[in-house]
């Protein structure tokens, strides 16, 4: 993307004015979108962008600037507003030589990429994924179904010597089905979502995506209305993660601990979960949605232990807080594009499985919430405080998933929840969507295995 050379010069030429630490991130980046609205294609969109990012650090103060520019000359200017934006002169940091190439996989390692599969061909997926949906019953009135596809190619170095490079390919499948009857318009979504290309669909049917979505829908046509109280709530695998993601993983960030926007500050080796409770951040799982080689500051990904039966153990890390700190990268500094800072975040974080069968815990509940899929919701990290909207639900009584519910809410504490998980099952799954914070989003993947919190409130309307 850029020559070693050419990076070379330009971070001497962002640390000329005296600054700690420079960095280049360049970034390629093309994306493909289709959207079809009740059998009409409505969107087909391609994209495509190309850049710089120079970020200077002195002490306290940072600056930084982008190009679009990535000629030797426009890297250059943009160095030097970031070295001018950092502090004023001083003693220059020297830039450690870097490797004649820079470290990185040999290609995606995907097997199809989505560049060279047509746009007919993406489109043909999002109609057969209509006809499945319509075909689960005539109450179906309206589907939605979308594609989208990226390739994220990044190279980056810095003053300390590091200089990688990484190329992400990332594909992901949506539907949405409104179904109408006596109780209204009731919607119900599918968006899986993985780190592969085209062979995506070896993995994901469409039609099935349809059907969970279409089914989903439906079944909130004969949902009564959610109770209201303390009660336990079971999460089916998967479908929890979102809400720990939110709850708890934020304020595991190092930025928002540093800043007391916390409620984990200060309880590294503190129990701060049930024993029954593993919590790992791991970018390099699997082909998640938030999986890939290196972070956004050339940090290779890594599995991070972070809370481990129970007793909190280490927070997640960009590489300048870690500088300041004297530790390494836990490899979390991510950006949303060249055009961003890069900040704490999390990658795929999930709950380790346990050794209690999902049947058993069904079981072992007399009456409670059986959550299968969660929606949006608010959450304070400083307080740990979260509402969040359950989208498919049903009551368990005496052991048994009974009726369908609509309209409830999961409202908490996430240390709280955290210390109330009382039975973890031995299933697992993961959930993949994009996460908000200060304005930029990133692609993640939550997960956990069934399990069960002794004790929520639980907000409905049933009387």
């Amino acid at each position: 993307m850029i020559a070693p050379e050419i990076v070379e010069r330009t971070l001497a030429v962002a640390l000329s004015r005296g600054g700690d630490f420079a960095e280049v991130f360049a970034e390629d980046r093309a994306s493909v979108s289709a959207r079809l609205d009740d059998g009409r294609v409505e969107e087909l969109a391609t994209g495509r962008s190309r850049g710089a990012g120079i970020r200077v650090v002195r002490g306290e103060t940072t600056g930084f600037a982008h190009t679009a520019d990535l000629s030797e000359r426009g890297l250059a200017a943009a160095a030097e507003a970031a070295a001018a934006a950092s502090t004023e002169s001083g003693a220059a940091a020297q830039v450690a030589a870097l490797p004649d190439a820079p470290r990185g996989p040999e290609g995606s390692g995907v097997a199809i990429l989505p560049e060279t599969v047509s746009k007919d061909a993406k489109v043909a997926l999002l109609q057969r994924a209509d006809v499945a949906a319509r075909e689960r019953s005539g109450a179906i009135r309206q589907v939605s179904a979308a594609y989208a596809d990226g390739r994220r190619r990044i190279l980056v170095a810095n003053s300390d010597g590091a200089f990688a490079e990484d190329d992400q390919v990332r594909t992901r499948f949506m539907v949405t089905a409104v179904a109408e009857g006596d109780t209204g318009l009731h919607t119900g979504t599918e968006a899986p979502g993985r780190t592969l290309g085209f062979e995506i669909f070896d993995e994901i049917d469409p039609e099935e995506v349809a059907r969970i979505a279409a089914d989903r829908a439906l079944t909130l046509l004969s949902a009564r209305p959610a109770p209201s109280g303390r009660l336990p709530v079971v999460l089916k695998r998967g479908a929890g993660g979102v809400l720990f993601h939110e709850a708890c993983g934020h304020g595991l960030e190092a930025d928002l601990v540093r800043r007391d926007a916390s409620v984990f500050r200060g309880r590294v080796g503190e129990r701060v979960a049930s024993p029954l409770v593993t919590v790992v951040d791991d970018g390099s799982y699997g082909r998640e949605w938030g999986t890939f080689a290196i972070d956004d500051e050339g940090t290779p990904a890594r599995r991070n232990v972070l809370i481990e039966d129970g007793v909190l153990t280490d927070y997640m890390w960009d590489l300048v807080r870690a500088r300041a700190a004297g530790r390494p990268s836990s490899g979390n500094g991510r950006r949303e594009t060249y055009r961003h800072l890069p900040m704490v975040r999390m990658t795929n974080t999930y709950l380790l499985p346990g050794a209690a069968t999902p049947d058993d815990i069904i079981g072992d509940t007399e009456y409670g919430l059986y959550c299968v899929a969660l929606g949006g919701g608010q959450v304070n990290t400083a307080t740990g405080d979260f509402v969040f909207g359950v989208t498919e639900a049903y009551l368990i009584e005496d052991g048994q998933i009974t009726e369908p519910v609509r309209a409830a809410q999961l409202i908490g504490n996430g240390s709280d929840a955290l210390r109330l998980v009382d039975a973890v099952g031995d299933d697992f799954d993961t959930w993949a969507g994009t996460c908000g914070k200060e304005g930029q989003g990133v692609p993640v993947s939550s997960g956990q295995p069934t399990l069960r919190v002794a004790e929520l409130t639980v907000g409905g309307t049933a009387s």
